[in-house]
């Protein structure tokens, strides 16, 4: 086998797609990885990491150009670590994202069942309802925007194109106030410093929007100047809230919530219901794509009038609406106690008097459930990147539901628990992908597994139920 050295130049077929949206070719049989390049594509790269997992190049010269090849429309990409596609045609974007939900059921799930449908998105601009930046300075001033790929270098960002344009203007405005009155960005690396992120929230129906400065600490004298600030540059602002986060390392908010003009929360209907969401709380954020991807969760859960049903992970309760409105009763379990109460706000605002929401993580809440001698017909989870717990999977199993509607924004975590749902005797019965990420390498997945007729068997899983354990009243 050739020994791929840095620096060595080789042409080349770009022949697939890694996870991450690089284009993957092959060099004696070993693969190599190249950003920004599009299947079909012949190229000349340069070698410019080897290690004893992978090997990483640059493209040099492209021989032969996709059709499906793009100028990108985004000033900051390739700079900047957000977006990840913006050099191929939406329809090539499509693609890749289908092979990347059955490379993973495939490779890592050992499914035969093959995801045959992919829900685009009608917009790939300017789709966020959330708009996230980090906070840093750059060459002595304080900046915002977003740090480089696998990096702490802040790349400055004055307009996001997949950003509602309210958090482009948002974030402008603290950091002109930041400059004006010489306040610092936090340092990760030394723990001094001020401002750490700013992140704007817009509702699609209402027209509520709410901006959330993250800071490690308050803004003292000069708290109603930061607020006059951004309610003149962003007079659509119906709400500025303070998070005070003191955590070490990168985590985006966490801490005491502090709100310094209008209200926290914003107000926004999706599938028919409204809802209220704090700032702390998971919303879908692009909207139109949750509302085709909760409908065929639905779908998936088939619930009569007379079935019970379990919605884990539940966040403020979008899902769990839904299936209420179909189901004798539905349960939801979250672990964030401010989304929990959103939840019990959300049913009360929309009339719905059969959900019920407990404040505990999915393990715990299968048990707590199933110790009540409740038995679902149906068990839904929408879990984070990292997929569910092995012990929440064996709970969930231990309970018998006849299906299982599994939510992912992880083919690579989905595609693990599936296999760990096989295990326990459910089997893959559908699958649909739905593109809620436009630009980016990341896509959200809905499967189906139903549960074969025998007897579970497991070992006992004792739950430790957190104090905000609680039943709705």
């Amino acid at each position: 086998m050739m020994e791929l050295k840095k620096n060595q130049l080789h042409t080349v077929l770009i022949e697939g797609y890694s996870s991450e949206g690089y284009g993957v070719c092959r060099i004696d049989g070993r693969a190599v990885f190249v950003p920004r390049t599009i299947v079909g594509e012949r190229w000349t790269i340069r070698i410019v990491k080897v290690t004893s997992t992978a090997v990483y190049a640059r493209g040099e010269e492209n021989l032969s150009p996709s059709a499906q090849r793009l100028t990108p429309q985004c000033l900051y990409f390739s700079r900047c670590g957000g977006c990840d596609l913006w050099h191929m045609s939406y329809d090539e974007e499509l693609r890749f994202k289908l092979s990347r939900v059955n490379d993973a059921l495939s490779h890592i799930g050992k499914q035969t069942l093959r995801c045959e449908e992919i829900i685009g998105s009608d917009s790939i601009t300017r789709y966020r309802n959330k708009g996230i930046f980090a906070v840093a300075d750059v060459n002595g001033l304080p900046c915002s925007g977003f740090y480089r790929e696998r990096s702490h270098e802040l790349t400055a960002v004055e307009s996001c194109l997949i950003q509602h344009e309210l958090a482009d203007r948002t974030a402008a405005a603290l950091i002109r106030f930041m400059r004006e009155k010489k306040l610092s960005a936090y340092d990760e690396s030394t723990g001094k410093g001020l401002v750490r992120h700013v992140f704007c929230r817009t509702a699609r129906h209402t027209g509520d929007a709410v901006a959330v400065i993250v800071a490690a600490g308050g803004f003292g004298t000069e708290t109603q100047a930061l607020v006059d600030t951004l309610r003149t540059a962003c007079p659509e602002l119906t709400g500025i809230v303070l998070n005070v986060n003191k955590t070490s390392g990168n985590t985006v908010m966490s801490g005491s919530y502090y709100t310094l003009w209008g209200k926290s929360d914003i107000e926004d209907t999706l599938c028919g219901n409204r809802f209220v969401i704090a700032p702390q709380a998971f919303f879908q954020i692009n909207p139109p794509q949750a509302e085709r991807l909760y409908d065929r969760a639905v779908e998936y859960a088939a619930l009569s009038g007379d079935d019970l049903a379990f919605d884990l992970y539940c966040g403020a309760g979008t899902i769990s609406l839904c299936l209420a409105r179909k189901a004798d009763k539905v349960i939801g379990a979250e672990i964030v106690p401010e989304a929990v109460e959103n939840a019990l706000q959300n049913a009360r605002m929309n009339g719905i008097e059969n959900a019920e929401f407990l404040c505990a993580d999915a393990g715990e809440a299968a048990q707590t459930l199933a110790a009540r001698g409740l038995k679902p017909k149906v068990v839904v989870v929408d879990p984070p990147r990292k997929g569910m717990q092995e012990a929440a999977v064996t709970a969930v199993a231990s309970m018998q539901p006849e299906r299982v509607v599994y939510v992912s924004c992880n083919p690579a975590t989905l595609a693990r628990d599936i296999l760990r749902f096989n295990s326990l005797g459910y089997v893959l019965e559908k699958v649909t992908a739905v593109d809620m990420f436009p630009r980016t390498s990341h896509v959200e997945t809905v499967c189906c597994l139903y549960r074969q007729k025998k007897d579970f068997i497991s070992a006992p899983y004792e739950p430790k139920i957190g104090e905000c354990l609680q039943q709705q009243k």
